[in-house]
């Protein structure tokens, strides 16, 4: 390969990703309601719990299930289906319930439109007329906490209350108009106290990292041990390191790091005001070709390492010039696993493709892009360490939503998605979903370790003394925490880059101070003459 990068090709390496970049988050896909503010007192201090809502029509069970949220009072649900009592459904007259019912619904369960009362008002009148229990058609798609008001001082409401979205209302609503008979089921079930995905998950994004910053040893150790001691020779003789004149690297420099994040904020901004399904539709087919550059990348390594002749063969094609049968072949079946998962990326089975195509993506992009020295890392994951708390957490202050967690979700009107992060199903959740972690939290802190393993490598460190191990583990806990954070927040969106950082360039200060190494890891791979001047130096107090 060319001993540096085309012009186009390093434009090219650097918007992908800054594509990449741009998704920084962890997140549990699941249904949510709006937080309003509730007020405690006797009879009023239920927990909010979602509620699946099985339905019969005329006797036939619906495919799917309906979602509810019970209020802060009322009757508790039972956990399992089995204990669950299977009631007919009936409009309430008045449709808010904010009066006296006009007809008894004996065993039924009333149905009542939100209307101006408060919600412990329309309970106590489905309660007097007989209901087994209340269901509130919301008069939007988010389920709203149903409290108690300040004069409800002492509530016995003994029949369940739960909220409905307006979609769910109206599909009641269609099959009751027909005169079909319509029956509900209500229950609660319970998450598992420990999500196992997320452990998959974890596994998923250190392995990468490991994998990305293994890489050429892994491939073709031979070269990389070869590669390797030429850089130590030219580091202890001049000072200096100088990349590998086989690969096409792009060191990133501290302007570099700089105008990624601020060039990844205004992208995001530009999703969140701008998404619709045909942006959605070019980045998923930016990541269908990127996924095909690094799968390509991938297995043709892999098959080279162990079968050297096999890119020995080469054909000459009409706009594609000379390539390796191996090549093509491999060309080929990239092409075609891109375009099945993009046919069918909305099936349950797409998350396994997604994350084949962007675990080899990752792979790719860490070998192309690197850091140089810890000046620069302390530049781009200090700005990511706010970027990433900024636009998950203060963003909801500017613009009323989480913009990270909103572009992250997609064109919901469309049920199109950003493919830029990790997923993987919850199998083990009666309430399903997916766990997720953006492309962002994997790349960041993988900048970092890669850069750890080629120090350890060319200072022929053993595991131990060096820096790549410890910073992986390091990596590991800060996902651990921030999936604790999930856990803790009840599945609301999680700037990872929150934990992820300290536990990894932290790591990488605290060891260099400790080690006396921090200065030379500071200025690692800048000339003598360079390393001299202020702004190249670390700052000393």
């Amino acid at each position: 390969m060319p001993s540096s990068d085309p012009p186009r090709h390093r434009c090219s390496t650097a918007l992908l990703f800054l594509l990449l970049l741009g998704f920084s988050f962890a997140a549990a896909d699941d249904a949510s309601w709006t937080e309003d503010s509730t007020l405690e007192s006797p009879g009023c201090t239920n927990k909010f719990q979602m509620v699946k809502i099985l339905n019969w029509v005329d006797g036939v069970e619906s495919n799917d299930f309906l979602t509810g949220l019970t209020a802060q009072f009322g009757e508790s649900l039972p956990s399992d289906a089995g204990q669950g009592v299977r009631s007919p459904v009936a409009f309430v007259r008045p449709l808010d319930s904010c009066s006296n019912l006009s007809s008894r619904l004996d065993g039924s369960i009333a149905l009542s439109i939100r209307g101006n009362c408060a919600f412990t008002e329309k309970a106590k009148h489905a309660e007097a007329a007989g209901a087994s229990a209340l269901l509130v058609i919301n008069d939007k798609e988010d389920l709203d906490e149903m409290g108690c008001m300040e004069k409800d001082t002492s509530l016995n409401v003994s029949i369940p209350v739960l909220m409905i979205s307006k979609s769910s209302g109206d599909a009641l609503n269609k099959s009751m108009v027909d005169n079909k008979s319509v029956e509900l089921l209500l229950y609660a079930p319970s998450r598992p106290a420990v999500d196992l995905t997320a452990g998959l998950l974890l596994l998923m994004a250190v392995g990468t990292v490991v994998v990305a910053s293994l890489w050429s040893d892994l491939t073709d150790p031979d070269q990389a041990n070869e590669s390797y001691s030429i850089l130590a020779k030219e580091f202890s003789g001049a000072g200096t390191r100088k990349d590998d004149p086989e690969k096409e690297i792009l060191d990133i420099s501290v302007t570099g790091a700089v105008f990624f994040i601020v060039t990844a904020s205004i992208f995001l901004l530009l999703l969140f005001y701008f998404m619709s399904s045909w942006f959605v539709w070019v980045l998923t087919i930016f990541f269908c070709i990127g996924g095909m550059q690094g799968m390509h990348n991938i297995i043709t390594a892999v098959l080279l390492r162990k079968w050297r002749h096999l890119g020995r063969r080469s054909v000459k094609l009409p706009l594609l010039g000379t390539m390796s049968w191996m090549s093509l072949l491999v060309n080929i079946f990239c092409l075609a696993f891109a375009v099945f998962w993009f046919v069918k990326r909305h099936t349950s089975y797409a998350w396994a493709g997604q994350d084949i195509l962007g675990i080899c993506l990752m792979i790719t992009a860490l070998q192309v892009v690197r850091l140089p020295n810890i000046k620069v890392a302390t530049v781009l994951l200090c700005c990511a360490f706010v970027y990433d708390i900024f636009w998950v957490f203060i963003s909801p202050l500017i613009f009323h939503e989480s913009v990270m967690i909103v572009v992250a979700q997609g064109d919901s009107s469309s049920g199109e998605s950003i493919p830029m992060l990790l997923r993987i199903p919850r199998f083990f959740d009666p309430w399903g979903g997916y766990d997720m972690i953006g492309f962002g939290d994997i790349l960041f802190p993988g900048l970092l370790i890669s850069f750890a393993s080629r120090y350890d490598k060319i200072k022929k460190r053993v595991i131990s003394s060096g820096y790549f191990l410890w910073l992986t583990i390091g990596y590991g806990v800060g996902l651990l925490l921030t999936y604790l954070g999930l856990y803790l927040m009840d599945g609301h969106g999680q700037p990872a880059l929150l934990y992820i950082v300290p536990c990894t360039l932290g790591l990488a200060v605290i060891l260099g101070l400790v080690r006396g190494e921090l200065k030379e890891l500071w200025n690692y791979g800048i000339e003598e003459s360079e390393s001299n001047t202020p702004e190249d130096t670390l700052p000393v107090a």
